[in-house]
């Protein structure tokens, strides 16, 4: 199937929001059935973009988004699946939340490389400049390491070839297309229905959609992408079940609000 023409199933949600699904059936894309789903935000006026956090308490997305008051949620970084709070730079409303928690070696993850920086409620995408203490001069109310960068200032990101990066799970994203929008974009996987992606899967796509800077957000039983009209959208796998069900708890998440 060529994934320029495919037919996405298309519903307004507000003005200058809409929710974009399409459904790969059998071995339609890359060779595999993937369900795709993008909330397509054209960005300022009374949309709003924010983080929303429990430093440590775990919540499933969709609460993070109906205690918010938001119209749409995605889960967001990477977090203490045992304690709870990010393992990620989070500073939300100009305070930080939480530091990076750094590898063995005192280096940074490949998820810390990259941010999702939120200032008056506009989102744009920022690449680690190789200083100790970058994101602290990030100018943004809100700002959320996460990664890897996939695509920035319209070019591919090279990755490491790990099995993070290779193995096709459930993957989440936050990309700027080249008219500007913002799009959150959920790959369900781990079922029969949908494989999920590798990240250059991931990024093949996003440059099909005419991304100019993406980035990779925590996926796998995280993946879910909620709106306040239809609920969970995509297919969470958390419950090893094809529904809207299986939302796991997480930490984080990017939020969209009308104000």
């Amino acid at each position: 199937m060529n994934f320029k023409r495919v037919e996405w199933e298309s519903k307004r949600l507000a003005p200058g929001i809409k929710l974009k699904q399409a459904w790969f059936r059998g071995n339609s894309l890359f060779k595999s059935s993937q369900f795709i789903s993008v909330l397509e935000v054209k960005q300022g006026g009374r949309n709003k973009f924010d983080l929303a956090f429990e430093p440590k308490v775990k919540r499933i997305t969709s609460d993070f988004g109906q205690k918010e008051g938001a119209i749409a949620a995605i889960n967001g970084t990477f977090f203490d699946v045992k304690n709870g709070g990010s393992v990620d730079y989070l500073r939300v409303h100009g305070q930080v939340i939480n530091a990076n928690r750094l590898e063995k070696n005192n280096t940074r993850a490949r998820h810390q490389r990259a941010a999702i920086v939120v200032k008056d409620g506009l989102v744009h995408i920022d690449n680690w400049d190789g200083g100790p203490d970058w994101e602290t001069k990030l100018l943004g109310d809100d700002v959320m390491l996460t990664g890897p960068l996939l695509l920035y200032q319209d070019k591919g990101v090279e990755m490491d070839t790990s099995l993070f990066a290779r193995a096709r799970h459930p993957r989440s994203a936050v990309a700027i297309n080249d008219k500007h929008r913002v799009l959150l974009i959920t790959v369900d996987g781990r079922d029969a229905n949908a494989a999920g992606m590798s990240l250059f899967e991931l990024k093949k796509i996003l440059q099909w959609m005419h991304c100019t800077d993406a980035v990779n957000l925590d996926g796998g039983g995280s993946t879910t992408l909620w709106d306040k009209e239809d609920g969970v959208v995509n297919h969470p796998s958390d419950n090893n079940k094809w529904d809207h069900e299986g939302q796991r708890k997480v930490a984080n998440v990017v939020i969209l609000k009308r104000n």
